[in-house]
Parts: structure tokens; sequence; C-alpha cells
């Protein structure tokens, strides 16, 4: 079953749906989620928590490993005058195979054991604007296992990536730029900055009175070619400068203060969310109804997530947001 996977031989081990991302600048947005199914899912968590959950990743990082959390990667940006924030394009699907077999060979693995874990943790997937450079082909070479050198139908020769969707994925990626996050925190340490990523959120900030935005834009620039070198591109779209004076949001958080807060926005949209649960006339139906949930519990399984959210922010405030959400007369 396991060289059945390696040699993508066979049907697609994945079930692929679309979920609709936040809306940008007018546009919708979906992303990809590829679930493997369930022998290749009992695989991918075996080698998550026996082999990926040990290794180091740069200090910079704050996602996915123990103890990380939201808080952890923003809080030593609070009270900055200046932020910078740059998103990773696709980030999952960006890191191909190649990336994580490099992982587990910096692991100790020999060349054809790692070879075979990578191909695990990837798949082929469609083509894409992503893959139609020529970093994504894979021309057939001599082999000893010819079972091994997989020829995509609808594609040619091409890598796999990681999946979003795979449990491996999230420290496979975080492993595979270890050395972009050493030259951005190089690029950081040059211009005063401080670095932290959280996943595909670049995060630099600045206390410094004498920076500016002449330099703000020559760090964007500076990280956007250390990204093109590790094969990796930013969101042009969702790379912003905020200077002194401005709200400084990073990963949703408030970074104004000397610990991170709930934004204004988020409270008055679950202030909002409860006038109308709590007032008689409209109830949860009507408002489920109004905010285009197709489903009460839907909409009851949403704000328990900013509730949950909220706590992990702020205790007090998120305590009293789910009490309020829980004493709603809900009909189910």
């Amino acid at each position: 079953m396991l060289r059945r996977y390696v040699a993508r031989d066979g049907a697609e081990p994945y079930a692929t749906f679309k979920i609709h991302k936040r809306p940008l600048r007018g546009r919708v947005r979906f992303r990809r989620i590829a679930v493997p199914e369930p022998a290749l899912l009992k695989v991918q968590r075996w080698i998550t928590q026996s082999i990926l959950s040990h290794a180091k990743v740069h200090a910079a990082s704050r996602a996915f490993a123990k103890d990380d959390t939201l808080v952890k990667a923003v809080e030593e940006h609070c009270g900055c005058r200046w932020l910078i924030k740059i998103d990773i394009r696709n980030f999952f699907e960006s890191i191909s195979e190649i990336g994580a077999y490099r992982v587990f060979r910096s692991l100790g693995y020999q060349p054809l054991v790692s070879f075979e874990l990578a191909r695990l943790c990837t798949r082929m997937g469609g083509r894409s604007h992503i893959r139609r450079k020529l970093r994504w082909i894979h021309w057939p070479r001599w082999t000893a296992i010819t079972h091994y050198e997989p020829w995509n139908p609808t594609g040619g020769p091409r890598i796999g990536h990681l999946p979003q969707g795979a449990p491996t994925s999230p420290m496979l990626a975080n492993l595979a730029v270890v050395h972009l996050d050493e030259d951005v925190a190089a690029i950081a340490k040059k211009l005063g900055l401080t670095y932290t990523r959280y996943a595909d959120d670049l995060i630099l900030s600045s206390d410094a009175k004498e920076f500016s935005r002449e330099k703000a834009q020559r760090a964007i620039g500076q990280v956007t070619a250390a990204l093109g070198k590790w094969g990796l591109g930013a969101n042009s779209a969702k790379t912003s400068v905020s200077p002194p004076g401005s709200r400084k949001i990073a990963l949703g958080l408030a970074l104004e203060g000397p610990a991170p807060r709930l934004p204004r926005h988020f409270k008055e949209k679950l202030r909002a969310h409860l006038f109308y649960l709590e007032n008689r006339t409209i109830g949860p139906v009507g408002h489920a109804r109004a905010r285009g949930f197709t489903s009460v519990i839907g909409l009851r399984n949403h704000l328990q997530g900013l509730a949950a959210f909220a706590a992990q922010i702020e205790p007090v405030y998120g305590a009293d947001i789910k009490h309020r959400i829980e004493a709603v007369d809900w009909p189910l």
C-alpha cells in the first residue's frame, strides 16, 4: 500500500473541495483543501507525531509547533511604530516534494527513505498557474526503481506539492522554509527590525524613530527577493506598511498596547450578532437567514468559534461572550 502511494499508482488518494476565503478587493477567493483517504491519513499522522513533531524549526517561526499561539506570534511587535506585513502566496502548494525530501534528509534519513516519506506527504494535484514553471517538471531518468517514475496522464511528468489538508503539511512547510527564515532574519537584523512568521504571514516591525517608509520599502523588496530565491512569492495585494499613528493589526489582533488585544471591529461584530440573537422579534432563525447561513447550527458553530478565539486573547471578555451565546434560546 505504501509503495502504491509513493509510486502515485492508482486512484487519487485525496478528496478535494473548496472553501470560501475572505473577499479581497472585491474578488471572490477560494482555498482548495485536499483530505487524504483514511489509510494515508493514518500514515501521515504517524509521520507528524513520530518524526516531524521532534524537529526544530527556526526561532522566528510561531506556528504549528508545541505551545505556539497567535499571541506569541505578535506579542514582540506590540507598541511598535512601524509594522510591515507580507503574505506568502499559496504557501503549501508552493513547496514541492523536493523541499519535503530535503527536510527528511536534514533529519538524518537515507535518500531512498527520504524520497518515499516525501511522496507519502505530497500529491500531484491538477495543473495550475503555479506549476507551469520548469521547476515543477520532473524529467524521467534512469533509475533502479522504475515503478517510482510516474507519468501523470493529465499533466505529464510533474512534481508533487504539499496538500493543504494533510496533517504533515504544516510542520513540513515550517521545516522546508528554515533557510528562508534565516535569510529574512538576517535582513531584519540589518535593518533593525523584529521578525516573526506565523505560517504564511511574515511580520516585521520597528520601534526606531529614524525608521522611514523608504526603509520599509527596502525591507519589502529584500524579503520579496528572498522569497523568490526559495521558490516562493509574495502576495502583493496583502503586503502592507503601517506607519506611526496608524492602526497596527496583525493576525487579526490589535498591537497598539503593551499586549495583543481584540480589535474594535471584532467586538463590534460580536455585539451586533448578540443584539439580533437576543432580540425576540428576530432571534436565531431570523438572524441566520439574514446573514446567509444555511442553518441555525452553522450560525451557532460560527459564533462559538469566535467566542473561543476571543477567550484565547481576552479571557474575561471571551467567557462573557460564550455565556451569552449559550444563554440564547436556540431552536435546536
